[in-house]
C-alpha cells in the first residue's frame, strides 16, 4: 500500500479513487491532482512508481491543505465562532444544526435520540413511573 501523508491508500483501486481516502480531497480534486501530476487516473494505486508518488506529494504540499492541517484549521474556525458568541458559534455549542435547517422535526443526527418530555399516557407505565419516583425520594 502506498503511503501519502501518513495515510495508507488502497492498492487495488484506481488512483483517482484512492486519493479520496485523504481528508480534504474529493473526486474532482483527485482528478485535478492526477492531471497536474501527469498520471492516468485509471492507473491502480499499487502500480504507482516512486516518481509518481513524489509528484503527487509535491502537488499536495504546494497546492492543497489536507489531513491534519485542514482538521486543525476547521477546529480553530469553530473555536473562534464559539469564542465570539456569534449565532453559528452558539449553535455549535448547543449541538444544533448550524446552517439554518429546521429542528422541530428531523435534525436527529445533531440532536441525538429522542427524549420524551411530558405526560405518560399509558396507566400502567404512569403507575410504574410514580412508584419509581417515590422510591427515589425515600
Amino acid at each position: 500500500m502506498p503511503k501519502l501523508l501518513g495515510i495508507d491508500i488502497p492498492n487495488n483501486k484506481h488512483i483517482n479513487v484512492s486519493l479520496t481516502y485523504l481528508y480534504g480531497i474529493g473526486p474532482a480534486t483527485a482528478d485535478k491532482i492526477c492531471a497536474m501530476a501527469g498520471i492516468d487516473p485509471m492507473l491502480k494505486a499499487g502500480d504507482l512508481t516512486d516518481a509518481n508518488i513524489t509528484a503527487i506529494l509535491q502537488i499536495l504540499q504546494e497546492h492543497y491543505m489536507v489531513e491534519g492541517d485542514l482538521r486543525r484549521q476547521i477546529a480553530q474556525n469553530i473555536r473562534r465562532l464559539t469564542a465570539i458568541n456569534c449565532y453559528r458559534g452558539i449553535r455549535h455549542k448547543r449541538n444544533l444544526p448550524v446552517r439554518g435547517q429546521r429542528t422541530k422535526t428531523n435534525a436527529r443526527t445533531r440532536k441525538g435520540t429522542k427524549k420524551t418530555v411530558g405526560a405518560i399516557r399509558d396507566r400502567s407505565e404512569r403507575k410504574q413511573a410514580n412508584t419509581n419516583a417515590a422510591a427515589k425520594q425515600a
